[in-house]
């Protein structure tokens, strides 16, 4: 079968790629490589079957030809982290947005049998409800989860109105090898491992006893797979760990000195995803535990050698939008954390 990636060279695409090649697919990736890294595919690209396309999903010219036969695709390229979304949220519209759209519409045309979309639990905001499903509010906090939910309605649009078969998962907390090393401050994993590896304290928000819903990536990667191979569309799921974690636990296992940081505006103080739905549809569970996933995190912690060691004066500066866009939105929520 003829498979096609976008954002086949980031974090979670990269293992995905490398599982749909174990599965004997032939696997066309696209990727802009702004986020994504030729590493990711190291292994890969030695395999005969993977063809690797340098290029921007929201040209639709240029991406449409590489739509010939495909069967399967997986929209997993967009650009991700908060504060840069706050501070160039065209940007944020053109690739999460307009960038679905153009892939969409190659997919339409291509006649595709499953279209699956990495959605984002962010959408949830704050959200009313713990565990949360996916009929809970969607209130996006900020540019990069709204542009995330509304490819999603771009998605279920297209399966509605063109017949196209989609399904979108939206993806809790991922963390895994080869989670993202850039320069931006963003996903705890990164900025723990990184400080660990440096011999500085570990960056602690408030308290710490803030819960998280981590999902380790092969279950995330398994997921997406089970939904291509369902008969299912039109339906959105939540993909989770089943269960919630402090990162004060974190920082636990992973061992090291802490130091705290003022609580922040527009963070929820506990995300766990309800994994009811995709279970009794999909037959999908997570298999990874959070103290299996965290050591395999450490086994591997050499990955984040070369990335940014954020300290408290780094994360201040960093985090400067985040405080003056989402302070105000989230002191008037009566769920807000700050």
């Amino acid at each position: 079968m003829k498979t096609l990636v976008t954002g086949g060279a980031g974090f979670i695409g990269s293992h995905l790629v490398d599982r749909l090649l174990k599965d004997g697919h032939q696997v066309v990736v696209l990727d802009d490589f702004s986020t994504g890294r030729q590493v990711n595919l190291a292994t890969a690209s030695e395999n005969p079957n993977i063809a690797i396309h340098q290029t921007d999903i929201s040209n639709f010219d240029r991406i449409t030809p590489l739509f010939e036969n495909i069967e399967w695709i997986f929209h997993l390229a967009a650009l991700a982290d908060i504060v840069p979304s706050i501070e160039a949220p065209l940007n944020y519209h053109r690739a999460n947005v307009d960038g679905t759209v153009a892939v969409l519409e190659a997919a339409r045309l291509a006649n595709v049998k499953k279209f699956v979309y990495a959605a984002s639990s962010s959408c949830y905001g704050i959200p009313d409800q713990t565990p949360t499903p996916e009929n809970a509010s969607i209130k996006p906090m900020y540019p990069y989860a709204l542009t995330k939910h509304l490819g999603e309605l771009c998605v279920m649009h297209w399966n509605q109105t063109y017949q196209l078969p989609c399904i979108s998962l939206r993806f809790f907390n991922v963390y895994g090898p080869r989670a993202r090393t850039t320069g931006t401050y963003g996903a705890v994993f990164g900025v723990f491992l990184a400080q660990k590896l440096a011999g500085k304290p570990m960056t602690l928000v408030g308290d710490g006893e803030q819960t998280r819903d981590f999902v380790f990536v092969s279950d995330v990667v398994d997921a997406l797979v089970r939904a291509a191979e369902s008969k299912i569309h039109g339906e959105v799921f939540n993909v989770g760990s089943d269960g919630t974690y402090s990162i004060n636990r974190l920082a636990s296992l992973l061992g090291g000195e802490t130091v705290h940081l003022p609580k922040r505006p527009g963070e929820p103080d506990c995300t766990l995803a309800d994994i009811g739905k995709i279970k009794s549809v999909l037959g999908w569970r997570p298999t990874i535990s959070f103290e299996s996933g965290v050591e395999i995190m450490l086994e591997c912690i050499d990955h984040w050698k070369d990335s940014p060691v954020w300290d408290e004066q780094a994360i201040s500066e960093a985090t400067q939008s985040w405080f003056k866009h989402l302070g105000n939105s989230a002191s008037d929520d009566s769920h807000g954390s700050s």
